[in-house]
């Protein structure tokens, strides 16, 4: 996704992080850069509205719900692969999670 309009962020670099910018998990200088591109890009904006108004409903919806600490430990395992950049196993990890 992009506006077609150059940037001084990149909107592939906003949209790969935009979850660490909805989480606050990035330096504040990141998070700057990250206002001024939704400022300057309208597509941007649009999907960082949506992917907020996602995350607060999801909260609304599940956020008391406790998560398994065998289901917690399997996805943030697959996170850190995926982090390292080795090949991640094909198997699905919500079957795995349900077993």
């Amino acid at each position: 996704m992009s506006c077609g309009e150059p940037h001084e962020t990149d909107c592939s670099e906003v949209l790969d992080h935009l979850y660490e910018f909805l989480d606050r998990e990035m330096p504040d200088s990141d998070c700057t850069k990250f206002e001024v591109h939704f400022e300057e890009c309208s597509p941007c904006l649009e999907k960082y509205g949506l992917e907020q108004a996602v995350k607060k409903l999801v909260k609304r919806c599940c956020g008391s719900d406790d998560v398994p600490t065998d289901l917690r430990a399997k996805v943030m395992g697959r996170i850190d692969l995926i982090r390292s950049g080795e090949l991640v196993p094909d198997k699905d990890i919500t079957a795995t999670a349900q077993e």
